[in-house]
């Protein structure tokens, strides 16, 4: 059979074609348009309990924040080991001594390396990748340790005594000890450090770059140190560090011969 034999017409057979045409793409677009509506309405249905728990989760991420943790901060310290004595006592003199720091001093140099406030590329890179909660934990682990006593210069004690103990009042010097208290071991909750034992050639290197003009960061508890080394000459500062290395505190003293 043919169209021709049966009588269609060329115009007849153009609008059917044309109708099918119009019909299939109507469905087509159909069929294209229903996963588009449905797909934005399982995409919110999907977000929202990721919604609920990224928000649930902030509380419990500050609240994560605890008191150091001495055991804790045994292995997170292993590394500071190289510099500064796995127990805090550095046998290299141009590291500082950390065994008997406060945790909550610690836990400032670190925050202040970190943001690089304090200049230093070691302890930048030290710092850098730890949390605040493996800070306070380093921190702990540090201050339940003690300071191994030093030894002063004789010939240096009287000087360095003085301005520990008294100052210099005739020029604005105050005495470190109304900071650091009367045995050098600081006030933690000021964060004023331990100074008790301490190298006598981190102290003396410490006071020198204050009094040459270095700041740990632009707050006005860092400007506090050196305003005070401004005013110290070189034997002021000498006989400062070596007393303070020399300085030991009242429960480390050997006890009192009984008569």
């Amino acid at each position: 059979m043919s169209f021709r034999s049966a009588g269609f017409r060329p115009a007849v057979l153009g609008s059917a074609l044309a109708l099918v045409f119009a019909l299939s793409a109507s469905a087509l677009m159909a069929q294209n348009a229903q996963p588009k509506t449905a797909a934005p309405a399982a995409a919110s249905t999907a977000a929202t309990p990721a919604s609920t728990a990224s928000t649930a989760a902030v509380p419990t991420a500050e609240a994560a924040i605890k008191p150091g943790d001495a055991t804790a901060g045994q292995a997170k310290a292993a590394v500071c080991g190289a510099c500064h004595g796995l127990d805090g006592n550095s046998s290299d003199a141009q590291y500082p001594k950390l065994a008997g720091q406060s945790e909550q001093y610690i836990v400032r140099q670190l925050t202040d390396f970190k943001a690089g406030k304090r200049q230093n590329p070691i302890m930048l890179g030290m710092a850098t990748p730890l949390s605040e909660q493996d800070m306070h934990d380093i921190g702990a682990y540090f201050a339940s340790k003690t300071p191994l006593p030093g030894v002063a210069d004789q010939a240096l004690v009287a000087h360095g005594e003085q301005l520990f103990r008294e100052g210099d009042t005739k020029r604005d010097i105050p005495a470190c000890m109304a900071c650091h208290s009367i045995d050098g071991r600081g006030n933690p909750g000021a964060m004023y450090p331990e100074l008790t034992s301490q190298h006598a050639q981190y102290i003396q290197a410490t006071l020198k770059s204050w009094h040459d003009g270095t700041t740990w960061g632009d707050d006005p508890h860092s400007q506090i140190m050196p305003s005070i080394a401004q005013k110290l000459d070189a034997d002021d500062i000498a006989a400062l560090a070596s007393y303070i290395e020399g300085l030991h505190s009242a429960d480390s003293q050997p006890a009192a011969a009984t008569p």
